[in-house]
Parts: structure tokens; sequence; C-alpha cells
């Protein structure tokens, strides 16, 4: 039985930011793969004529994604956020449910791939037409609970109660969910990566085509350069990285951290074997995720991140903090090395270790590679998972 999805997602790639929200791009993509007709919104903030947000007046009206549409209907996303993030929800629910009625046909199921505001600006859309809704809840929104509003706070909870099921993506964010809403209805489903897509096999041209000697192990951090991604914790770690051979690549979203991890970098005498990016295509990042030997992520704050699955598909030994959801992605001691957030002299020893012992690493790169296809954590996995509560949705 084929079926209608509308798919409602602020954090999605588009023509001006095409390295935002990959995930769910990869997530949408995979059902659009299967017996499924998908109709895409990817809503964008009005944009004024000049300043830093200017940019988005340049994104047009519909853009292409992988087997599917994405249409970008225009709503008012207030700033600054922390005052204004009542009305940009207000906004979105009144100018791109309307959108969307004007556009597509009728759906059969609705997903928001973020509680807020996709889902909550859908809620009413599905309550009137007597279709079901479904929300993804990350870890961004729901860690942060508790600094938002009173009136943004209700909001959630309200959709919490409004979705036909809230789809976590951990173990965690599942027992979270239900601490804020008791009554929701609940189900983990995770995300995951393709195996495939990582040019494993080409680790050597790799390495030759950046200059790393054959011996040099290769550590690889890929996140937003903020706190809450821990790169303080690596800042500190730099003078004791200096003493190892290793090569290091910094990539992620550009954030306040950016320039201190680069000023520290030259401190430290890392100079010719550290490297800063951001915002990588995502083919050059499978490149450096195949050819890394670890990858730390020290987070202080997390879901069950997208990173730590790539990394497992690019069969790289995993060093990260025990926050949200990582450990139930990482077995500590079996597939990688899990240690307590924000404790730079742990991170720093058990780096050095990873680094001068290739055996370990191999070992764990091998049993992480493993244990994401023993738990399905692909994308086509994932597609399926949804597509079941989809249709049993639909049935009732």
């Amino acid at each position: 039985m084929s079926y209608r999805l509308l798919a409602a997602a602020t954090n999605h790639p588009d023509p001006v930011n095409p390295y935002v929200g990959v995930f769910n791009a990869r997530s949408i993509g995979a059902l659009a793969d299967r017996d499924v007709t998908v109709d895409a919104v990817v809503p964008r903030p009005f944009a004024p004529p000049i300043g830093p947000y200017s940019s988005y007046r340049r994104i047009p009206r519909t853009s292409p994604a992988r087997g599917y549409t994405v249409h970008h209907p225009r709503f008012l996303y207030a700033i600054p956020k922390r005052l204004g993030y009542g009305l940009t929800g207000r906004s979105y629910a009144s100018r791109v449910p309307a959108y969307a009625d004007r556009t597509f046909d009728r759906p059969d199921v609705v997903h928001g791939f973020h509680l807020y505001p996709d889902a909550y600006g859908f809620s009413d859309y599905c309550d009137d037409r007597d279709v079901p809704l479904f929300a993804t809840a990350h870890g961004t929104l729901l860690n942060q609970f508790e600094s938002y509003s009173r009136g943004v706070r209700s909001k959630i909870r309200a959709t919490l109660r409004a979705c036909e099921r809230v789809l976590c993506v951990s173990d965690a964010l599942e027992k979270r969910v239900r601490e804020y809403c008791p009554d929701a209805d609940t189900a983990v489903v995770p995300i995951g990566a393709d195996p495939s897509r990582f040019p494993t096999d080409q680790t050597d041209q790799i390495r030759h085509e950046l200059d790393i000697p054959d011996e040099s192990p290769v550590v690889l951090f890929c996140g937003h350069f903020s706190r809450q991604k821990g790169v303080d914790d690596l800042i500190e770690t730099l003078p004791t990285l200096a003493e190892t051979d290793a090569h290091y690549f910094f990539t992620g979203r550009d954030g306040d951290r950016r320039v201190p991890l680069e000023t520290a970098i030259v401190d430290a005498g890392l100079a010719d074997r550290a490297t800063v990016m951001c915002d990588v295509p995502p083919l050059a990042l499978r490149r450096l995720f195949a050819v890394a030997d670890v990858f730390v992520l020290p987070s202080h704050s997390e879901g069950r991140p997208t990173v730590i699955y790539e990394a497992m598909a690019a069969r790289t030994a995993v060093l990260a903090t025990s926050v949200g959801g990582v450990p139930e992605q990482v077995t500590d001691g079996e597939t990688g090395v899990v240690i307590p957030p924000g404790e730079p002299d742990a991170l720093a020893h058990e780096l050095e270790l990873l680094c001068a012992d290739p055996g370990q690493r191999e070992t764990f790169a091998t049993a992480g590679l493993e244990r994401l296809r023993d738990h399905g954590w692909t994308w086509t996995d994932h597609a399926a998972r949804l597509d079941r509560h989809y249709r049993e949705a639909i049935d009732r």
C-alpha cells in the first residue's frame, strides 16, 4: 500500500546552507526510496534586505533533494531566540500548514522532524483533518528544555500530547520525553549511517593526497565549534597531543570556539599537523572519516550523535563522553572508549593511549562496524522502522 507523507523539517539543507541538517535529508530521502509519496516543506525565515540573514532571500520557492522536491514557505523567525521563540512557533503554525494545504494533496501522515516548531506548527492542521502526527525528538531541544520560556515549554508539552507517537533517537531522550509528558506515546527510532558510502578501501590514497605518513595515526573531530561539543576540553589536550606523531582534523559548523582552537593549535606547535575546517561537503567528510584512526567527540550534551554512527560505519575507533545516548552507541572497552564529560586530562590520556596502540584501534573499529550492522543503525533500516509506525497509524 502506497501512502502520502508530508515531511516538515526546518533543520534541513537548502541552497544557502547545504550542509545543515543533513541527517534529516538522509531520513526523508530513505523514505522516498520506499513505496512512499513524499511532500516536503523546509520553511525558511523572511529575510531582511541587508545584514547577516539577508542571504535567505536567495532561497527559491522550491529546491531539489535526493528523491523528493523541497518547498520553502516563509515564516517569521523572531530574534533574539530567547525572547521570540514563542512568536516563531505561532508564525510557523499560521503560515506553513496553510502553504501545505494550498500546494499538496491531503497527506495520510505528517511527520515533524523536530518537535518545535515543526510538529507544533502542524498539530492543529492534523487535528482538524484527523491525520496522524509524528515527531522526532532530538537532543538539543529536550536537553535545553528548562532554558525555554514557560510559554514555549507549554507548547512543547502540548505537542508531545498531540502526537500519534514521538519518535526518540535514543533511550535517554525517550526517558526525558516521559518526564516532561508522562502520557506521551513514544518509541525509540535510531538514525544511522550507511557503511557503503565511506571509501574505506581508499585510505592509502587519501593519506597520500593529504600528505600523511603511513605510520602516523589520524584523529578526527566533527561537530559545532562550541563549548557544548567539548572544544575547550580539546584545547586543553593540545599540549599533550603535540607529543604524539598524530595528525588532527577538526571539522564542523563554525562557532565561537573555532578561533581559540586555531590559536591553541599554533601555541602547541601543531600547526603543521592540525587542520581546522568549517562546513566540509559530505563527500569530503566521508573521506576524512574513512582515513581517521580515532574519532573524538568530548560533548557535554547529546542525543545520539549522527557522527558516531558515521565513525562506526567508516571503521573508526570512537572516543566519546558518557552523555545522552552516547553509551547506547559505544560500548566502553569493546567498540570504543567512553569517559566522563568535562575531564580534559582523561581525554588527553585516552587519546594518547589510542594513538599509540594500532591493534586496539583496529579491534574497536571492527567491533563498532559489527555493532552498527547488528543493530540495524543504517538509513535503510531507519526508514523501514518509520514506515512500520506510519502504516500502523494509517491502518487504525
